[in-house]
């Protein structure tokens, strides 16, 4: 029997926060073509969503309009992974590329119903992940990355790991034990439990020096107590 070659661990990469918005100029500038009118502003959103939200690839495809709650600033996310519902807050930001997006599509095609899809290029059709995926891909040589070694090519799976790790740097950054608040970001992803989440947290360059620093001022603040 042949045995499964195995391979060295690869870390997901990381978008950074310029590198995400240089992502979304990009993907804004899209021309359009016959088969999908509205290139540009329908995937600045779905990739400002992606990475803003840290929404599944799928779960964006499957949003309908009737799922977005601009009074509650809330997205209803149906059909998980887990087959559960939950519900995504988000910001003034977001809410407003939303409703441009929104408007500019309505100028286009007329006012959409609640029952259709978000995200479309026409015939009552959600955009399908995998041309979700295959735009991004097309999209990355023009952000000309640089990829460390040991570090994967980019996916578009990778805007959610980056939103989950931003999220624990953050945290380590605003002196808040990320330990008190996994279980908030586990529920934020739609994760069954905290061991999922905790995958995404990959020790980076940046969270492996928030962490030191961490534990050095609980070794000196440890070290004044004894002394004292």
């Amino acid at each position: 029997m042949q045995t499964r070659r195995e391979t060295a661990y690869r870390i997901p990469f990381l978008f950074k926060p310029a590198v995400a918005r240089k992502l979304l100029a990009y993907a804004g500038s899209l021309k359009d073509n016959p088969k999908a009118p509205l290139r540009g502003p329908t995937y600045r959103s779905i990739f400002a969503l992606l990475y803003g939200l840290s929404l599944r690839v799928g779960e964006v495809s499957r949003l309908y309009l009737g799922d977005l709650d601009f009074e509650r600033s809330l997205l209803v996310i149906r059909q998980t992974k887990f087959a559960k519902s939950r519900l995504v807050p988000f910001g003034p930001r977001m809410g407003e590329l939303l409703k441009e997006y929104l408007q500019v599509r309505a100028k286009k095609h007329g006012l959409p119903v609640a029952e259709g899809p978000l995200f479309t290029f026409g015939g009552g059709r959600p955009i399908h992940p995998g041309t979700i995926s295959q735009t991004f891909h097309a999209l990355i040589p023009q952000l000309g990355l640089r990829v460390p070694q040991g570090v994967s090519p980019p996916r578009v799976h990778d805007l959610r790991h980056s939103f989950a790790v931003g999220t624990l740097l953050r945290w380590y950054r605003a002196d808040i034990d990320p330990g008190t608040r996994l279980l908030h970001l586990t529920t934020f992803l739609g994760h069954v439990d905290p061991s999922s989440t905790a995958v995404y947290l990959t020790i980076t360059p940046d969270l492996l020096q928030e962490a030191n620093r961490r534990f050095e001022r609980f070794a000196i603040s440890a070290f004044q107590e004894v002394s004292a």
